[in-house]
């Protein structure tokens, strides 16, 4: 089980700008938590249907 989650220990090459932020406090003050995963995860470069039900995704 550790080979799965190898990778999250490294930390991500990519920072987020405060541009990049804004949708995703938005999302969070409204209630929107699924969208702010979402959001996250597309910004740092990651495919978010691959890590959220595509349920929730839609």
């Amino acid at each position: 089980m550790n080979e799965e989650f190898s990778n999250c220990d490294r930390p991500s090459d990519k920072i987020i700008n405060s541009e990049e932020w804004e949708p995703i406090i938005k999302a969070i003050v409204v209630g929107k938590y699924s969208w702010a995963c979402v959001l996250i995860l597309y910004v740092i470069g990651l495919n978010p249907i691959e890590y959220i039900p595509y349920r929730t995704y839609m």
